[in-house]
């Protein structure tokens, strides 16, 4: 294990993730009655599907499969998405905390009038996750993270299908958090905003073409 984490020194940089679910839970644990509802007329126009739980709980494929390949084959695209990964995190813990935020879009298990297993998943992840410190959506942010870091990798390099891929696969985990009611438009746009910031610094600059040999 010493000898894997001497050729890969920056697997340390996951330990942010003790910091970031202790503080995350700490918040939804505390922060009960948010100060702020967020809605959108655009969020009363999406229907409630529950079918759209997996690609929603696909979050978790994505994040451990794109933190492990980037960290293996591309340190420096690891290094890129650890920072405005983490950086993106941590901005949206401090403004939850500054002002705590929260939806009021979740149907009740009587009025969908479903019973599947779409919707018993549902209503663990409700049970589980309450609907505050929701804006920016870090589901989002994360996601449209990764989708980045992977399509600018060398993995993706020459590889349209594969930045597609990324890019498709992040798409339908955001729009899957407004069919669950898990989120707000306003959040999702939010939480892809943190993305873009991070964009030009660390992928808009462009190299230098190297000069015809004579």
């Amino acid at each position: 294990m010493l000898k894997l984490c001497r050729l890969r020194p920056h697997l340390w940089f996951q330990l942010y993730w003790v910091i970031y679910l202790v503080w995350f839970f700490t918040l939804d644990w505390t922060i009960t009655d948010p100060a702020y509802i967020i809605h959108s007329p655009l969020d009363d126009r999406i229907p409630f599907c529950e079918w759209f739980i997996f690609p929603y709980c696909s979050w978790f494929v994505l994040l451990a499969a794109v933190t492990a390949l980037l960290w293996w084959y591309d340190t420096p695209a690891y290094d890129k998405l650890c920072l405005m990964m983490f950086s993106g995190m941590t901005f949206c813990l401090i403004l939850y905390m500054l002002l705590p935020n929260g939806v009021d879009l979740r149907p009740t298990a009587e009025q969908v009038g479903r019973d599947n297993i779409a919707m018993d998943l549902m209503q663990l992840i409700w049970r589980a996750d309450a609907s505050n410190n929701v804006c920016p959506s870090i589901h989002c942010q994360s996601s449209g993270c990764m989708a980045l870091a992977f399509a600018k990798s060398k993995l993706a390099a020459g590889r349209p299908w594969r930045k597609a891929l990324a890019y498709g696969w992040a798409a339908l985990i955001c729009i899957s958090t407004v069919f669950t009611k898990q989120h707000s438009v306003i959040d999702v746009v939010c939480g892809l905003a943190l993305v873009a910031v991070w964009y030009y610094p660390l992928y808009g600059r462009r190299k230098t073409a190297a000069a015809p040999k004579m």
